[in-house]
């Protein structure tokens, strides 16, 4: 059987034919991803998750989006946090926390990565280009910036990818301050932590960047085959 992987969507207000409404909307590269990585997409509306839902899936992906609410830690918005979706927030922590209770291998992407992090109690960078020496990682609209991350000796992200990847990024974001539990398993060349890891427990990987973008499906297979583990 092809394990079932849930992802979060966005919810934001679109166009098409004649219609301009309320929709929920998810990048296909996403569902790509998981599919070519044998695994069969599920589609998580913001709003309407619920953990039975979650109780149903093998594995689950955080996807990118906007900010994370300062609120959920402890700070106010930043001149440049403006784009926040508390709805999704709520729809995402409850997901993750019914995935974490449950141990379902996790995949967390971009604001997935931070989300993790504030769930389990670090906090963020609001704006990366107020930081002396952070480099270039959103080079702007509808562009990824490539940058070689540096992975940490021991983790299983060196296991995946070796000991550097080429990565696609688009962020003005990042981890400050870690949670208990989560330990840095990658970086970029400037020191802003781009891959975490969740100890003492299975597949549990967050990533800043965007493999979805990537023809290197190395992350999605590890996902993936993580999920049809839980089928045996």
């Amino acid at each position: 059987m092809r394990p079932l992987i849930g992802v979060s969507t966005y919810r934001e207000q679109a166009r098409w034919g004649t219609w301009d409404l309320a929709a929920v909307l998810l990048p296909a590269s996403y569902g790509d991803a998981i599919a070519a990585a044998g695994g069969d997409p599920v589609l998580l509306p913001t709003g309407s998750v619920s953990p039975e839902v979650v109780a149903r899936l093998d594995g689950l992906v955080l996807a990118g989006g906007a900010d994370v609410d300062p609120a959920r830690y402890g700070q106010q918005p930043g001149a440049h946090t403006a784009v926040l979706r508390p709805d999704r927030d709520d729809t995402e922590l409850a997901a993750l926390q019914a995935a974490l209770d449950r141990e379902l291998p996790l995949l967390a992407i971009c604001r997935g990565m931070q989300l993790l992090n504030v769930a389990l109690g670090g906090d963020l960078v609001q704006h990366l280009p107020d930081v002396e020496g952070a480099g270039c990682h959103d080079p702007g609209a509808g562009r990824f910036q490539e940058r070689v991350v540096r992975t940490e000796r021991g983790t299983e992200l060196q296991r995946l990818l070796g000991p550097d990847a080429a990565v696609h990024c688009h962020h003005h974001q990042a981890l400050d301050s870690l949670a208990p539990g989560l330990i840095v398993s990658a970086r970029a060349e400037d020191g802003v932590v781009e891959a975490v890891e969740l100890t003492g427990r299975g597949f549990c990987l967050g990533v800043q960047w965007h493999p979805e973008e990537s023809a290197d499906r190395r992350l999605f297979e590890a996902h993936v085959a993580a999920a049809r583990e839980r089928l045996r």
